[in-house]
């Protein structure tokens, strides 16, 4: 049997034997009948039960305790990647530590995350999607709390590499989780909702991180500690409310091999693009470009030839798939690598305290969480193709009118019509693309789907940050003065602007509104 084929084909006789609750998908309550193939979504049992079938209400009560779960899980690791910036600085004198140890204080956070994405997705088909979120969830609190202990920066960069592996345990779980529990006509508006409530933790991080970091001397440290009381909610919540699903085909041993080539393989890859271009690329950084290279190309070879890969390659033969993930990379390359040096720009060039640049992009929030549920709903109806192409287009006008900014900006006159038009195109963008990505997939291999999608996301933003600012001509020299690095941010805004309306191009030659409109079955690869 092809391993990619629906679980709604395979295993009848494990689904005959199975006499369940069968919930009625309007307010959670449930009835018993004979011969259910679903367990009961309210007790969740971990005894090795087939995979739940996709029957769950968005607007059911236990539906939005299950969006609260994803959402509050999720938004651990979102909230991690932006709060944790403006703690650099009380970290930097606090520990005594210089400007390479807090590059690699972010850094060794992201490439755990990014490397070990795919096998965090595989673990959640293999063992279950709820299990490996709630371990991830507790890894990843356990290793804030050793952050927020660290007596040194060595220390704390080997922790945080660790808090990285929880967040790639966590983050593919939870769209899986969605898409795996909620019935196809529901599933975009709840990836829409996860999206405008997730982009909560990404515009309240950097205001949150100003104000624990002026508690005290030690106030850095509550950056990593406020994730305790977050992750008891969600542990709590997950283990009650969530349905336990797997993939019943996964079989073999974990591709541990094609997991460290993908990790080696990035980590080279990035830090010789993040060394190159401010060392004058030196023998070492052009080294190490290229081992990066031949390592991931090793790791595609790899996972071709092995009989249970970590990254089934067969999902690229989906031409749904892969247009999403193309446009994926364009976008998210355009997103981190101009929005990144935001709040450098605010603070150094127009004069804005950290707190305020912080909060530069609080309206981001407003209208994502406004519209963002709409846009999927929209992309449910109409299909994703439209909103996938005026989305990012729209986003990428709105990163490029931050070119207007100077030593003379305000916020209400420079800051906001950019952060504004920028909100309206990702609340149309982010729904229908994730909702694309996890349609085109088999339900078996939404694991698999949403660990690719957020690497594809993670790299582009790493490969983005990496090259733009040489490409735009921000040096270190140019860094340090206001004027040269005006200058720079500006260019690296209109590239990145471009970059981001190319994405919306790229959508509108490539993505089909067939896999997402009118809950249309997911194609079989």
């Amino acid at each position: 049997m092809n391993r990619f084929t629906s679980h709604r084909q395979r295993s009848p006789a494990v689904l005959e034997e199975t006499n369940v609750p069968i919930p009625d998908g309007s307010d959670g309550q449930s009835s018993t009948r004979d011969g259910a193939d679903l367990p009961s979504l309210g007790a969740a049992p971990d005894r090795g039960l087939p995979v739940v079938g996709p029957s769950l209400a968005y607007a059911s009560r236990q539906g939005r305790w299950v969006l609260l779960a994803t959402v509050l899980g999720s938004g651990l690791a979102q909230l991690d990647g932006t709060v944790v910036n403006v703690a650099l600085p009380r970290i930097g004198t606090d520990l005594h530590a210089g400007l390479t140890s807090l590059q690699w204080t972010l850094n060794a956070y992201t490439l755990a995350l990014s490397g070990l994405l795919l096998l965090g997705g595989s673990l959640g088909d293999r063992l279950g999607r709820r299990r490996i979120y709630v371990i991830g969830v507790v890894w990843f609190t356990v290793a804030s709390v050793l952050c927020g202990a660290a007596p040194n920066a060595t220390v704390l960069v080997l922790v945080r590499a660790l808090q990285g592996v929880g967040a790639a345990l966590l983050t593919p779980g939870s769209l899986a989780i969605l898409q795996s529990v909620f019935r196809k006509e529901d599933r975009a508006t709840a990836v829409g909702a996860w999206s405008g409530l997730g982009g909560v933790a990404t515009a309240l991080g950097p205001v949150i991180g100003g104000v624990l970091v002026g508690v005290a001397p030690w106030g850095w440290r509550l950056v990593f500690l406020i994730n305790v009381p977050l992750a008891v909610v969600v542990v709590v919540t997950s283990q009650k409310f969530i349905p336990e699903t797997r993939d019943q085909e996964a079989t073999g041993r974990l591709d541990c091999v094609g997991a460290v080539l993908a990790s080696v393989g990035l980590a080279a890859l990035v830090f010789g693009l993040t060394e190159g271009p401010a060392e004058r690329w030196p023998a070492y950084t052009v080294a190490a470009v290229v081992l990066g290279a031949v390592v991931l190309a090793g790791f595609v070879l790899f996972e071709h030839r092995h009989p249970d890969p970590l990254l089934p390659l067969g999902l690229f033969g989906v031409h749904q798939f892969t247009a999403a993930n193309l446009v994926t990379f364009a976008v998210y390359a355009a997103l981190s690598g101009g929005l990144f040096l935001l709040p450098v720009e605010l603070q150094l060039v127009s004069g804005f305290s950290p707190v305020a640049a912080g909060s530069a992009l609080l309206p981001l929030t407003v209208v994502m969480l406004a519209l963002s549920a709409r846009g999927g709903a929209l992309a449910q109806r109409i299909g994703p193709r439209w909103p996938m192409t005026v989305g990012p287009i729209v986003a990428g006008a709105g990163i490029a009118l931050f070119a207007r900014l100077d030593a003379h900006s305000t916020y209400l006159g420079g800051v906001l019509p950019a952060v504004l038009v920028f909100a309206l195109g990702l609340s149309a963008t982010v729904a229908p693309l994730t909702s694309s990505v996890l349609a085109a997939a088999p339900d078996h291999l939404t694991g698999v789907a949403s660990a690719v999608n957020n690497d594809v996301a993670r790299i582009a933003g790493l490969l983005a940050v990496a090259v733009l600012p040489s490409i735009a001509g921000i040096t270190p020299q140019a860094y340090a003065d206001p004027a040269l690095l005006s200058i720079g941010f500006h260019r690296a805004v209109l590239i990145a602007g471009a970059l981001c309306a190319l994405g919306g191009v790229l959508a509108f030659f490539t993505i089909s509104d067939a896999g997402l409109r009118g809950a249309s079955p997911a194609p079989k690869v």
